[in-house]
C-alpha cells in the first residue's frame, strides 16, 4: 500500500480538495504508475461540473498523463519497473471484436467497469481514510501514483521527456491522428477552435501537406502560436459571428474539403458542417458536447455526399500506435514545448481549471515534485 497526494472531485460543483489518498497495489494485469506529469483538459471538465454521467463520486480527475512503471501484477508481461507509459482512456486489448476488425481504435473491453470507476475485477485501488475514491477514465492522473490495467498503458521511449510527452495522452495525439487520418495533400482544411485540441490539428495538417488551414477561434491571441504551426488564415468568430461561414466558403471557392470542430459546442458544430464543400467535404467532430445534446442537419446536405463523423483519440490505438507520436516529436516533426502556457503544482489544480474557462491558458500542465 502507498501513500501520496490526489486531487479529488468529491462532489460535481465544487473546487478539488488535495488530499492524502491510500492506492492498492496493482492485482492481476494490472500495473502501478507513478506519475511524473499530467496536463489538464476540457474533459476533465465533465467530471467536475457533473456532465459526464459516467463519473462516479468521489473520484480522482485526470487522463492526459505520463510516468514510470513502479510495480507490475501477476500476468503482466510487456511491461517492467522503470518503463516509461502513457495511460490510456482508450485501452487496446488487442483480442475483442472491435480491436480484432481493423476498423476503428475503439475497445470496450473493461468499458463497462471503467465507466463505474473501479478496475476491471470490479473493484476501486483508491481509499480516503475509510472511504472508497472511484478512478477517473481509467486513468486518475491527478494522483502521483495510479494503477491501470496493462491494456491501457503505452509504452514509449526512455529518452521523451515527461512532462511533455503527457500532452500525447489526449490532447496532442487527438488532434494530429485526426488530421492524419482525414486530410489528403492539396486539401483545404478549417478548424473551428484552437484549444489544446485544434492547435494541434493544425499540426497533423500541415504533416498532411494541407494547402491552406483555416483557423476560427473567438480568442484572436491564439493566432500568432497558430500561424507558426503552419496556420494560413484565421477567423476571429467574435468578429464575424454568423457570418463565420460564409467567410469560409469566401476563403475555400465553396467550402473546405475537412473541416474540424474541437468547441463541443452544437451550434459551431452546424457551423462546422455548413462549411463543408458540397459533394465530397468532410465535418470531424472532435469536440466533447453537453450531455444529451443532440445536432439537426439537413438530409439533403448528407445525400449529396457531405460527409459527418466522429474521431476518437484521432483514431490512434495507444499501445500500438502512440510511440509513433513520440517519435515524431523527439524528430522535431511536431511541438509540443510552445503548447504549454503554465507548469503547475498539484496544489495549483484549481487555479489551472480556472485559467481554462477563462481562456487565459491553453494547455496547464502539473507537474509531481
Amino acid at each position: 500500500m502507498i501513500e501520496c497526494d490526489a486531487a479529488i472531485c468529491v462532489r460535481p460543483g465544487e473546487d478539488l480538495v488535495i488530499d492524502r489518498i491510500r492506492v492498492e497495489p496493482p492485482r492481476e494485469g494490472e500495473v502501478l504508475v507513478e506519475i511524473a506529469a499530467s496536463g489538464l483538459c476540457h474533459t476533465d471538465l465533465t467530471a467536475l461540473d457533473g456532465s459526464n454521467a459516467t463519473c462516479v463520486y468521489p473520484l480522482i480527475p485526470g487522463h492526459e498523463g505520463a510516468g514510470s512503471v513502479i510495480e507490475i501484477g501477476k500476468g503482466v508481461t510487456g511491461l517492467r519497473p522503470g518503463d516509461h507509459v502513457i495511460p490510456l482512456y482508450g485501452p487496446e486489448c488487442g483480442t475483442c471484436r472491435m480491436c480484432a476488425s481493423g476498423r476503428t481504435n475503439l475497445c470496450w473491453s473493461i468499458k463497462a467497469t471503467r465507466d463505474k470507476g473501479v478496475m476491471p475485477d470490479g473493484s476501486a485501488r483508491f481509499h480516503r481514510q475509510s472511504e472508497t475514491v472511484h478512478h477517473f477514465m481509467g486513468t486518475s492522473t491527478f494522483s502521483r501514483y495510479t494503477v491501470l490495467p496493462e491494456i491501457a498503458l503505452a509504452k514509449i521511449r526512455a529518452d521523451a521527456p515527461l512532462d511533455r510527452a503527457c500532452l500525447l495522452g489526449c490532447g496532442v495525439t487527438t488532434g494530429i491522428g485526426a488530421a492524419l487520418d482525414d486530410v489528403r495533400a492539396g486539401d483545404r482544411v478549417a478548424i473551428f477552435g484552437l484549444g489544446g485540441i485544434g492547435i494541434n490539428v493544425i499540426q497533423g495538417a500541415r504533416l498532411a501537406g494541407a494547402a491552406e488551414i483555416i483557423g476560427i477561434d473567438i480568442n484572436a491571441s491564439r493566432m500568432d502560436l497558430g500561424r507558426s504551426l503552419g496556420m494560413t488564415q484565421f477567423i476571429d468568430a467574435s468578429m464575424e459571428g454568423a457570418r463565420t461561414v460564409e467567410a469560409i466558403r469566401d476563403l475555400t471557392e465553396g467550402g473546405a474539403d475537412v473541416v474540424f470542430e474541437c468547441t463541443g459546442l452544437i451550434p459551431v458544430m452546424r457551423q462546422a458542417f455548413d462549411s463543408t464543400a458540397p459533394a465530397w467535404g468532410s465535418c470531424v467532430l472532435l469536440g466533447v458536447e453537453p450531455k444529451g445534446a443532440e445536432l439537426a442537419v439537413p438530409p439533403v446536405g448528407l445525400r449529396y455526399g457531405r460527409k459527418l463523423k466522429g474521431s476518437y483519440f484521432g483514431g490512434v490505438k495507444g499501445r500500438s500506435g502512440l510511440a509513433r507520436f513520440v517519435d515524431l516529436y523527439m524528430e522535431g516533426k511536431i511541438v509540443i514545448d510552445p503548447l504549454i502556457s503554465h507548469r503547475l503544482s498539484l496544489a495549483e489544480v484549481n487555479q489551472g481549471f480556472a485559467m481554462m474557462k477563462s481562456g487565459a491558458a491553453l494547455r496547464s500542465v502539473i507537474v509531481f515534485e
